[in-house]
């Protein structure tokens, strides 16, 4: 009788928490960081304060748990979608680039912001940051197929990373798509010469 009444609890209880994070994240990206208050974030959520509160006890670890989950989900998307690109890189760019101009970038990037002159939330911030970079560059290598043992292909790798994530920020305030499409053809030529070169 225990266990089966403790299961539709955790049922809730997960349902409870996965409202807060997509709620949280959804006003990250519609009011910032200054506006993604608890109350807003609970009342968005459809919960209680106070089981906003027993899930997480302080916004910075609401808004940390947000991100963490929503980039592993994503990451978990850009597998499945990358089965339908038979290995196509230049498709595989493309999707990474989508995701450096979508909701989670614009959330991820208000934490970033906000975390610069917020010592308690930088302090949690930088790990996380370290541990998603480092999963985001090996899902990278994995949907290029490419061999980061070899001369050049790692440092490519980041810099693809590095460009894309610059082309989001470049794209927040005004619609970039224009030239982010011309960057993007350049660095597939060179990106293209980088991995052939490791055959």
């Amino acid at each position: 009788m225990t266990t089966t009444a403790r299961e539709p609890q955790q049922e809730r209880s997960r349902a409870t928490q996965q409202r807060l994070l997509e709620a949280t994240v959804d006003c990250l990206v519609e009011h910032g960081y200054a506006g993604a208050t608890t109350t807003v974030i609970a009342e968005r959520a459809g919960v209680s304060r106070g089981a906003q509160l027993h899930h997480y006890p302080t916004r910075a670890a609401l808004v940390l748990a947000a991100v963490t989950h929503l980039a592993d989900r994503r990451a978990q998307e850009l597998r499945t979608e990358a089965q339908g690109l038979n290995g196509d890189r230049e498709q595989v760019i493309d999707m990474l680039a989508a995701v450096f101009t979508g909701p989670l970038f614009v959330a991820a990037l208000e934490v970033w912001v906000a975390a610069r002159t917020d010592p308690e939330l930088r302090d949690a911030l930088v790990p996380l940051e370290a541990k998603v970079g480092r999963e985001m560059h090996r899902l990278t290598i994995e949907l290029l197929g490419a061999d980061e043992t070899k001369p050049g292909v790692r440092e490519a790798v980041q810099a693809t990373l590095d460009l894309l994530r610059g082309l989001g920020v470049a794209n927040l305030l005004t619609d970039d798509t224009h030239r982010r499409t011309q960057l993007l053809a350049a660095w597939k030529r060179q990106l293209a010469t980088v991995l052939r070169t490791e055959c």
